[in-house]
């Protein structure tokens, strides 16, 4: 449902506010949100962290009371981190024109909706512990659908802000109020509704142990950094490098959809990646190894399927979606979403190593991300524009996750790594091929333009990838298929 909603705040917005907007207006927003979601990544590793604490404590005895005394005292290190990082932002905004950095100095009202909406956001961090709590107790559906509901509204809201008064500063407040209400009934009433043996005030604190759980954190915060944050850090780095307004807009809608892809990946990696930790935990190395080999082959499936529809027709919805008003780039649709499905077993591999509690690997991998990203993109953005940026996500996705985590954790993990590499990327490499050439043959059946041929285009795929898959309705076949898998 989250996924769901992200897509309609990225996506299916977009049009209206390109047209109530304009698309200078809209490269504004889009690089406010992009800073905001920057802000929400800031999370030092603590929420990653306290859910692996989280975790250990459900095997002992006197689970409730090491849970309620970790959580007040972990709840008074978000708040410290909260108030730093507001202090920081406020400083920064003192120090430095948002507008000017980011090339919206026609842009009015830009400073005061950039700020109220990294200040606002800011404060939203401490939900991250309540959510980690949830997960732990197996409760997570619980606290996605009551965030999903504040999105819903909060989206809501944007569309009546934009329609009434074409105000970015309005909208940035809806958006704001949203994030900031559902976090604060999670916080007050949600939590202590479901948690009531949780104390309702933060303990206080030594140093020595609040210097172990921020070192306990710190990998989690390196890989929470790489995964969200340099996705967001990029749209601010294109908007200062990069001159022209289009080009912005049209890196950040072209990076939409790769995230979506990527939030897929991991939003199917979750549940895998929780039973995997309890096996890691107990030491059940069969069933971790079986696990391990069959999710990580159907999550790569399911994905590489994904990215075959969206390669086939993503230039017929870009086109679409922004009404010919920004350029469609074919080359940065390439790197993005195919980069986003190659690095697939190795986002797989990343939530099994969070859920492990992997930090030294976590933070070895992730450190030589940043350093590949930020080493490119300083001399790829000026030079390429978006595709450069692409290129640096990419080329860090691919060296360090894929070459470094992934084949660690492969080789850790099952006993026929080779093997099962071999029939992994095979698989990816037919599925999307397939999809690719029913897309082309969709495409000649249905000429025209416009959205209904896009839409009989899409029924016509899926026809045929149905038709494709038909001989795996079979129970029987699907059972042996599995089997087959090495590991």
């Amino acid at each position: 449902m989250i996924v769901l909603l992200a897509l309609t705040q990225q996506i299916v917005l977009i049009p209206f506010f390109l047209r109530y907007l304009g698309h200078e207006t809209l490269s504004a927003w889009l690089t406010i949100f992009a800073a905001g979601s920057l802000v929400q990544a800031a999370d030092p590793g603590l929420h990653a962290w306290s859910l692996n604490r989280f975790l250990s404590f459900k095997s002992r005895g006197d689970c409730d009371r090491r849970t309620r005394s970790y959580f007040a005292g972990i709840l008074l290190l978000f708040i410290g981190v909260v108030a730093g990082l507001v202090c920081l932002i406020g400083i920064l905004l003192m120090l430095v024109n948002p507008a000017d950095v980011l090339g919206f100095r026609n842009e009015p009202k830009f400073d005061l909706a950039f700020a109220i909406v990294t200040l606002g956001l800011a404060t939203t961090l401490p939900v991250n512990l309540a959510s980690s709590l949830f997960r732990a107790r197996g409760l997570y559906g619980r606290v996605v659908a009551v965030q999903a509901w504040g999105t819903g509204f909060g989206q809501i809201a944007q569309v009546i802000a934009v329609f009434l008064t074409g105000d970015l500063l309005m909208m940035a407040l809806a958006f704001v109020l949203g994030q900031v209400g559902v976090s604060a009934f999670i916080l007050f009433s949600d939590l202590k509704l479901h948690f009531p043996f949780l104390s309702r005030y933060p303990r206080r604190v030594s140093w020595a142990w609040t210097k172990a759980q921020f070192a306990g954190a710190f990998p989690f915060g390196i890989m929470n950094f790489a995964e969200v944050g340099m996705s967001y850090l990029s749209v601010l780095l294109v908007g200062a490098l990069v001159s022209d307004r289009a080009a912005i807009a049209q890196w950040v809608l072209t990076r939409t959809v790769s995230n979506f892809l990527r939030g897929l990946c991991y939003q199917f990696s979750l549940p895998i990646a929780a039973e995997l930790g309890h096996d890691h935990a107990v030491g059940a190395r069969d069933s971790l190894r079986a696990l391990y080999a069959k999710g990580l082959f159907v999550v790569t499936f399911t994905v590489s399927l994904i990215t075959g529809g969206l390669l086939s027709f993503w230039r017929e919805f870009f086109e679409l979606w922004t009404t010919g008003n920004i350029p469609y780039d074919a080359t940065l649709a390439i790197v993005l979403i195919g980069g986003t499905c190659l690095v697939t077993p190795a986002t797989f591999a990343m939530s099994y190593a969070s859920y492990s509690n992997r930090g030294t690997l976590l933070l070895w991998t992730k450190s030589l991300q940043i350093a590949i990203f930020f080493g490119l993109a300083l001399f790829l953005i000026p030079a390429l524009g978006p595709l450069g940026a692409a290129i640096s996500l990419t080329s860090g996705d691919i060296l360090a996750q894929l070459g470094i985590l992934f084949s660690v954790l492969l080789v850790q993990t099952l006993k026929s790594p080779l093997r099962h590499a071999a029939l992994l990327f095979g698989m990816m490499l037919a599925v999307v091929g397939a999809g690719l050439a029913m897309g082309a043959a969709a495409r000649y059946i249905v000429p025209g333009t416009g959205f209904v041929r896009l839409v009989l285009q899409c029924c016509i795929w899926l026809a045929g990838i149905a038709l494709i898959a038909s001989p795996l309705t079979s129970r029987a076949l699907r059972n042996r298929l599995i089997q087959s898998i090495p590991h």
